[in-house]
């Protein structure tokens, strides 16, 4: 169950917790429909928060849900699922692409089993029992294949673990349940994979294999060529992915976010450190390594709570969704945000909310370009102006900043208000960055005199922010993973069939040398034969690569436009790649002496 302050005024979270629990032990037994209550609750909630100048919702959602399906944050961090279809999806694809390979070499090689099949006809054999031994053939390959992957998962789970985030022990790879799902893959792979190369070797006539006239056909060409297509299109795509999310990610860690993430140190507030700020900062500030010290609930990364703000001129029961945020007079300073109009707030404001009584308190606002758009006033208007966020603090307008990130890239700026107070969390420290292991070991000696009774912990604020996309870095660092053994192994099938087709025309080259073609012509004309498949496969790759990054994208409010030079990298790097893969064995033949080609049987 999660929930959302539109606006929030006088009312305590914990008061409409207890409205919601009350209100579902009355109506749970009448329903067990999460449509039917959920219908229910806007009219509850607008029942019992009326006078109040404010409105609670509450959204419902199964608790089996949270984990992958909730855009809210819940007992841990969330994780998308829509990334865990993209990386099943990714894995399927290199699956196919070791099928397309094994069933391109096995009848790319066929011809020279042709005779042994004719042989065991001959002397006997069925067709059955010759499909069931080629088809045994690839299980025990297959089988092989698992007992190597299973060795190596167990090797690299570490590296895995600090890769995906995780912490998978031996046991989950070897569980009875993913044995068995490893084992049905497999016989699905031996099937899919096994069974073509095997129907092509059993079924060879015994009288025309015999006799030397057998030959690959135009249909088994054919398909070698569509499979190599298919497999060099889900490079290209793979790549093209690659590069695209690898610009997005650079986009978001380097994009001018409105304020300066950089060499901030956040450290948790004690109470006797509240007690003696003006002395922590002072201490703090002794280093020249420290630029500022401010005193805050919540980092520009952590954004702030949901309030209800309002212009003095406007109703009581009328306010405005807003995010907030205690700060002090340090806090646009240290942070980096950048004021439009206005002043920063002074030492003066903060003794101005320090009054025990809170309705004596005066409050100071700096608000985001958003927030005073919202209320109706351009920057420098907003100056000056009374405004009240709740109606527990009136205020005044001291300044307006420029609009920030204070939240991920995937939401668009809202508005967003900083306001005076003392009771904070969080202390933020803006070094230089110059020397910062002796500013830290500064810091923690200042802290240990200060705080004694408390551990010096830290984090930066740099790294708050990274775990805003932690499930698209950890994207990114997987696809270069699976795009690099994608065309690794769509490399080494091309290299298989480039091997094999250069012994088949082995003495065409040597006549075609007698007759006085270049090295540079006989390269070019065996190139050609896998170059261009694989120029029709990037064809067939580019506009699907588009429209699944595009639907990637399309999650962001700030993004980067698909550009088609990442498109005509993604091409030219596979044809480069497909044309040293095939140049190999295609300079091979063409230097192999005509005496030697001529001479071959």
């Amino acid at each position: 169950m999660k929930f959302e302050t539109p606006a929030f005024v006088e009312m305590p979270y914990f008061i409409a917790g207890q409205l919601l629990i009350w209100f579902l032990s009355q109506i749970v037994s009448k329903t067990a429909s999460i449509t039917g209550l959920q219908a229910k609750l806007p009219a509850f909630m607008k029942k019992e928060m009326k006078g109040q100048g404010a409105t609670v919702n509450f959204y419902l959602e199964p608790f089996r849900d949270i984990h992958l399906h909730s855009p809210y944050s819940g007992f841990e961090p969330n994780n998308n699922i829509s990334y865990v279809y993209i990386l099943g999806a990714v894995a399927l694809l290199i699956l196919i692409i070791v099928c397309s390979t094994y069933i391109n070499l096995s009848t790319a090689r066929s011809i020279e089993r042709a005779r042994e099949v004719g042989v065991r006809k001959v002397v006997g054999a069925e067709k059955s029992q010759l499909f069931w031994q080629f088809i045994g053939e690839s299980a025990l390959i297959c089988l092989i294949a698992i007992a190597l992957s299973l060795g190596a998962a167990t090797l690299l789970l570490p590296q895995f673990n600090q890769l995906a985030g995780k912490d998978m022990t031996l046991f989950s790879l070897f569980s009875p349940t993913f044995l068995l799902f490893v084992l049905l893959l497999a016989a699905l792979i031996i099937l899919l994979a096994g069974c073509y190369p095997a129907l092509i070797l059993a079924g060879f006539q015994p009288v025309r294999v015999l006799k030397g006239a057998f030959k690959s056909s135009a249909s088994g060409q054919w398909l070698r060529k569509s499979l190599l297509i298919f497999q060099f299109a889900i490079s290209v795509f793979l790549i093209i992915s690659t590069i695209v999310i690898q610009k997005q990610l650079y986009f978001i860690q380097h994009k001018d976010l409105g304020y300066d993430r950089s060499h901030v140190l956040v450290l948790p507030v004690t109470q006797s450190l509240l007690q003696n700020l003006s002395v922590v900062k002072s201490r703090f500030m002794d280093n020249p390594g420290v630029i500022s010290v401010s005193n805050c609930h919540r980092t520009p990364v952590e954004g702030g709570g949901g309030y209800g703000m309002r212009s003095a001129e406007m109703p009581h029961d009328q306010v405005i969704a807003v995010t907030a945020n205690n700060i002090d007079e340090d806090f646009v300073k240290t942070v980096g945000l950048r004021l439009m109009a206005g002043k920063d707030i002074s030492y003066q404001d903060m003794k101005d909310v320090s009054d025990t009584d809170r309705k004596k308190r005066t409050y100071h606002f700096i608000l985001n370009e958003s927030a005073a758009k919202l209320l109706g006033w351009k920057p420098q208007q907003a100056i000056g102006k009374k405004m009240f966020l709740d109606d527990s603090r009136p205020g005044y307008v001291s300044g307006v900043v420029r609009d920030f990130h204070f939240q991920s890239m995937h939401d668009p700026i809202k508005a967003y208000v900083g306001f005076t107070d003392n009771d904070n969390t969080e202390i933020l420290v803006k070094m230089s960055g110059q020397n910062l292991p002796v500013t830290l070991s500064h810091l923690e000696s200042k802290w240990k005199e200060l705080a004694p009774d408390r551990p010096f912990e830290y984090r930066f604020m740099e790294e708050d922010y990274n775990q805003l996309y932690s499930a698209e870095i950890r994207l990114g660092k997987i696809m270069n993973l699976f795009s690099g053994i994608a065309i690794l192994l769509a490399c080494l099938g091309l290299y298989g069939l480039s091997s094999y087709a250069a012994q088949q025309r082995f003495r065409e080259v040597g006549i075609r040398k007698v007759l006085g073609a270049s090295m540079r012509q006989i390269v070019l004309d065996l190139s050609m034969d896998f170059i261009k498949p694989s120029l029709l496969a990037i064809i067939i790759a580019f506009p699907l690569s588009w429209w699944a990054l595009h639907k990637w994208l399309e999650g962001y409010v700030y993004r980067i436009d698909i550009n088609w030079i990442n498109f005509l990298i993604g091409g030219a790097l596979t044809i480069l790649l497909a044309a040293i893969t095939v140049s190999m064995h295609a300079l091979s033949a063409a230097r192999t002496s005509p005496v030697k080609s001529l001479r071959a049987e």
